[in-house]
């Protein structure tokens, strides 16, 4: 089995244990094979550390840290103890052994609760991959940090760790009552598909070969544009660091090339507030399925146009004349529609549902001409 397909079976487990938690599930898949970093935030149980904890286990000869901070949380607990022997030598180190500098991965638990001092050394290792350790500078093996907390950060001082987490998702109580009941009655899994590190290492690899088409690049583009407009910006490199994922995304659905579908992603990656994740996400919605959404339209234009038709007329005439005008507004519709196609094709998007919509719209004009 390669490294994807085990990923892929991956995914489907968790999803079997966590419900509705897909698209969490998928991001934190993405986030890892791009070494980008992971914020869940919500409720007390809501199984935000159940579900970073099962995902971090799943990796195979990969060291993990998991700890849970607090006001009261000490340097010693995540960076190791200060090593005497080194202080016999003037130099202040620590024993970073079993400690979050030698991670691949990590959890911390409620991760805006510790002091700035330690944030401050948190922050370096997830973005510089580095730890300053008495007179060194280490580089630490690092792939994914997974964050979480119940509310946001409100303090100036942790903005700057907050923008580390790439892939953002805020996650509630499970809303439909049929996973509800499976999630009482549902027992632990008896086995667990897990995927070694240097698996991991190659398929990281093959995600970062996959290509992405210059109509992706546009679509960003116009994506980040129209964003703009709402007052929703994000910065350079969280675009650039976003190609990370849409690769990984089109990498476990077992593509070669990135396609407009990994681009909903981004609803977890472009907001900095929760209350903006509905204008992000119709946003994507509108500039990727805007074309098909207005197609949809023109149909039910022309739905309404048959049923004008072949209502209950005074006379044959009248019905007769009823009909030309139906379909030579049907006509017009067609070409809109044509329009839209040839619009979508040049933007390199998918014009199936679309064509569809113009064959259904095509036997509703033939059927109001045979009716004559």
């Amino acid at each position: 089995m390669s490294a994807r397909d085990v990923l892929r079976s991956v995914r489907d487990e968790l999803q079997q244990v966590f419900l509705e938690r897909g698209e969490v599930i998928d991001g934190a898949l993405a986030a890892l094979l791009g070494g980008h970093h992971v914020l869940i935030i919500g409720p007390p149980g809501t199984a935000k550390s159940m579900l970073a904890d099962e995902l971090c286990r799943r990796l195979a000869g990969a060291t993990y840290f998991q700890w849970l901070l607090t006001k009261f949380t000490t340097p010693e607990e995540l960076f190791g103890a200060v090593s005497l022997t080194a202080l016999e030598r003037d130099e202040y180190r620590r024993v970073t052994a079993l400690k979050l500098p030698e991670a691949h991965i990590a959890f911390l638990d409620e991760v805006f609760k510790a002091n700035s001092s330690i944030l401050n050394a948190v922050l370096t290792l997830m973005n510089e991959r580095h730890f300053h350790n008495g007179r060194q500078v280490e580089t630490v093996p690092l792939i994914t940090l997974f964050g979480a907390s119940n509310e946001l950060p409100e303090d100036d001082e942790l903005q700057a760790l907050y923008d580390r987490f790439l892939v953002r998702f805020v996650v509630s109580y499970i809303e439909e009552d049929f996973r509800f009941l499976k999630m009482l009655q549902a027992r632990p899994p008896t086995a667990r598909t897990t995927l070694p590190l240097e698996a991991l290492r190659a398929a990281q690899a093959e995600a970062r070969s996959v290509a992405i088409p210059d109509a992706i690049f546009r679509s960003l583009a116009e994506l980040r544009r129209e964003l703009a407009k709402s007052q929703l910006v994000s910065s350079d490199r969280r675009y650039r660091q976003a190609l990370d994922l849409l690769r990984a995304h089109a990498y476990l659905d077992g593509r070669s090339q990135v396609i407009d579908e990994d681009l909903f992603l981004l609803e977890h990656v472009l907001w900095r507030d929760p209350t903006e994740r509905a204008e992000v996400r119709n946003t994507v919605h509108r500039l990727l399925r805007g074309y098909v959404d207005d197609a949809k339209a023109l149909l039910y234009q022309t739905r309404e146009l048959r049923d004008y038709a072949h209502r209950q007329w005074e006379s044959h005439e009248l019905r007769g004349r009823a009909v030309v005008e139906a379909h030579t507004k049907i006509r017009h519709i067609l070409a809109k529609v044509d329009s839209i196609i040839t619009d979508a094709r040049g933007a390199g998007r998918p014009v199936d549902a679309v064509e569809a919509v113009r064959s259904e719209i095509e036997s509703i004009q033939h059927e109001m001409l045979e009716a004559l």
